[in-house]
């Protein structure tokens, strides 16, 4: 950040009084400038045994395979975010059967939410940003295109608990390490 979203005029690094973290501040103005982390929220549609997927047609990532899933919006709750993309990338319609997994990844300032769900019917198809979207049995995942590891953990969990028929929320830091 360069400039003053309030006022236009330059800010300034710096710890602000009563602050212990870095932000950006208008000395003009005195407005300081929160940056926080940015929630990522999503669906893992199924249907009998398999999973939906969406082949993406944006970047990052282009033709690879993602769970529905983008940025949450301002005046969304997850879930309504989660059903919101499950539609804007797959046409796709969900009955939500709860948060399953969650995850951290701070190094890029982002956190990953991705609500169980089940299709209430087969009719979907690409939207704007997927060039592709298909039901898949667990040996059918292109496990090599996946196109962020928190899909594939998000998919590797499900199969797993599927045999249980027991769906715990999952939480995890993915942490880069230097």
């Amino acid at each position: 950040m360069k400039y003053c979203p309030s006022c236009g005029n330059p800010v300034t690094l710096k710890i602000p009084a009563g602050d212990d973290r870095q932000r950006y501040v208008c000395e003009h103005c005195d407005t300081i400038h929160y940056q926080n982390p940015r929630i990522i929220t999503g669906c893992l549609p199924v249907y009998e045994d398999r999973v939906l997927l969406c082949k993406r047609a944006i970047e990052p990532r282009y033709g690879l395979w993602t769970l529905p899933a983008g940025f949450m919006e301002n005046g969304e709750t997850t879930e309504q975010g989660a059903l919101r993309e499950s539609w804007e990338e797959a046409r796709a319609k969900i009955e939500i059967h709860g948060l399953y997994t969650l995850f951290n990844l701070p190094q890029i300032n982002q956190v990953y939410l991705f609500y169980r769900g089940a299709l209430t019917s087969l009719e979907f198809g690409p939207g704007i940003e997927s060039l592709q979207v298909e039901l898949f049995t667990e040996q059918q995942i292109p496990w090599d295109e996946l196109a962020f590891p928190v899909v594939g953990k998000t998919l590797k969990h499900f199969f797993s608990d599927r045999q249980e028929d027991q769906y715990p929320i999952r939480s995890e830091d993915l942490v880069r390490r230097r």
